[in-house]
């Protein structure tokens, strides 16, 4: 019963979530990984400029290494991901390019617009974990200093009445090298670690 309630909960929400244009400068449409009940919610920045065509979070470059650690670590290919982790984001539509070129960082208000519905899913999942992938992501739940200093540990946070555990990752882009030198490469295997240890992890759809 509860199980179902919470299904019910969930698919309402990602039908509001897609119909969101709070946002006049983000490009729709909202990319959203589907109503997927998890004990595990992995929060992104935003969408790129493939991510609305191909109508999936993490779809492109980015996705592919961020599904490769995963697969090294947990032996879980990208559709088992998608199907045991609710994928969220800071902001849920792609912001556009800057005049400089590479993807616009989102404004504080459109993070604040946007942090409605990551509160909303926090309330209706109730995770055990939070995986906060980027800087951005990360800073949502924790203060944040250099990458040395978080990759690799644990933290406690609330978020929307409720108390869970916090794992963050750097973010898996090509233009960024710290995930592939030291010490990141290590922090990093630390990091996949605890996620993959944690009993929210092994346990992510069979809580409900």
């Amino acid at each position: 019963m509860k199980k179902a309630y919470v299904q019910q909960q969930l698919d309402e929400h990602i039908v509001r979530l897609r119909q969101c244009r709070r946002c006049p400068l983000m490009h729709p449409p909202v990319v959203s990984g589907g109503a997927v009940l998890s004990r595990v919610i992995l929060v992104g920045q935003a969408p790129g400029d493939k991510e609305p065509i191909l109508g999936r979070p993490f779809a492109w470059t980015a996705g592919k290494t961020l599904y490769r650690w995963f697969n090294d670590a947990a032996g879980l290919t990208e559709a088992q991901f998608r199907a045991s982790i609710y994928m969220a984001a800071v902001c849920r539509c792609f912001p556009g390019k800057k005049l400089t070129g590479g993807d616009r960082v989102p404004s504080p208000d459109e993070i604040e617009h946007c942090s409605s519905w990551l509160d909303r899913e926090i309330e209706i999942l109730t995770p055990g974990l939070v995986i906060p992938v980027g800087k951005l992501a990360i800073e949502q739940f924790i203060p944040t200093g250099k990458l040395d200093e978080i990759i690799g540990r644990c933290f406690t946070a609330k978020r929307a009445g409720k108390f869970f555990d916090v794992i963050p990752l750097p973010h898996p882009s090509g233009a960024s090298p710290w995930h592939r030198m030291e010490p990141g490469k290590t922090l990093l295997t630390q990091a996949l670690q605890l996620i993959t240890a944690h009993p929210a992890f092994l346990n992510r759809v069979g809580w409900f």
